[in-house]
């Protein structure tokens, strides 16, 4: 089970509580973030983070239920913040261009430290799994979509390819080459997607 998890009231507190402090939320997701680089995931734990954050764990524990959800939303903001999704006037260079955001981000060590752990424990805590799936994996299959409507608008999206098709092959990928096998995320990861689903 995840460290610390609290009721199934936690999701809630953390939309219902009290308005977050930036400051304070930067500095916790921070410190998460840290900490997962320096010791691993399962020697962080809600404490550390206060401490390192300087602040108290019921500060934690107002906003996110457990650390997993503490750095699962570390980890969203990354994605929105690199991976921004600009319109690039095709489906082949929106298609590249979000490919080439993701893998320089996942090619940071705190970035894919964070994502395995954060799978595991999804599988591991089935309360966490449902956040995780929710909050982070549909999230991104949901941007993913966004590239695919502005495509099919234009009309020059291949015949029959979906949004849940193209996610499937995507994230697919990239979670085998982070959990299966040591391979790249490089330029020709790139190049060989982007030949697969927009034929260029």
């Amino acid at each position: 089970m995840s460290e610390g998890t609290a009721d199934s009231a936690g999701a809630g507190r953390r939309r219902q509580g009290r308005p977050r402090s930036e400051g304070s939320r930067d500095a916790i997701l921070r410190a998460a973030t840290e900490l997962v680089v320096e010791l691993g995931y399962a020697a962080v734990s809600i404490e550390k983070i206060a401490q390192r954050a300087g602040v108290g764990k019921q500060t934690i524990y107002r906003w996110w239920p457990s650390k997993g959800d503490v750095l699962m939303d570390a980890l969203a903001r990354k994605a929105e913040l690199y991976i921004p999704l600009p319109d690039e006037g095709g489906w082949a260079a929106g298609l590249r261009r979000m490919l080439d955001d993701s893998c320089a981000l996942a090619r940071a060590p705190q970035v894919g430290e964070l994502l395995r752990a954060l799978m595991v424990e999804a599988q591991l805590d089935p309360a966490f799994g449902e956040r995780f799936r929710a909050e982070f994996l549909e999230r991104r299959r949901a941007a993913l979509a966004v590239l695919v409507e502005r495509a099919a608008e234009r009309g020059d999206l291949p015949a029959a390819l979906t949004a849940g098709f193209a996610a499937d092959v995507l994230f697919g990928v990239f979670w085998y080459r982070l959990m299966a096998v040591p391979q790249p995320f490089d330029d020709r990861l790139v190049e060989d997607l982007v030949t697969l689903l927009a034929g260029s």
